[in-house]
């Protein structure tokens, strides 16, 4: 891991971290919008989430998140009916 990335995860409060946990677990909220409010890349999202949770949590989260199109908003079916960021503004404003 390279110094910006140790960076920017060193400079995340507890509420920081428990958001973005919060918001990883979150199917619709994408991986774009944790990095609009948090300012972490998808890479930075995972290394976050190996070192806060059990590795048997890591696993499973690892699990659900490969191919689900609605983490990443390029892949999601223009039908969707709600937008990631109410849903983000919303649960931010509860931590």
């Amino acid at each position: 891991m390279n110094a910006e990335h140790l960076d920017r995860l060193a400079g995340l409060t507890q509420g920081d971290i428990s958001a973005v946990i919060q918001m990883a677990w979150e199917d619709r909220t994408s991986f774009e919008t944790i990095h609009e409010r948090i300012g972490l890349s998808e890479s930075d999202v995972i290394r976050l989430m190996r070192s806060e949770l059990n590795p048997s949590s890591f696993i499973l989260w690892r699990m659900r998140m490969k191919g689900r199109a609605t983490k990443h908003r390029a892949l999601r079916s223009p039908d969707m009916k709600y937008a990631d960021r109410d849903i983000a503004d919303h649960r931010r404003a509860n931590c």
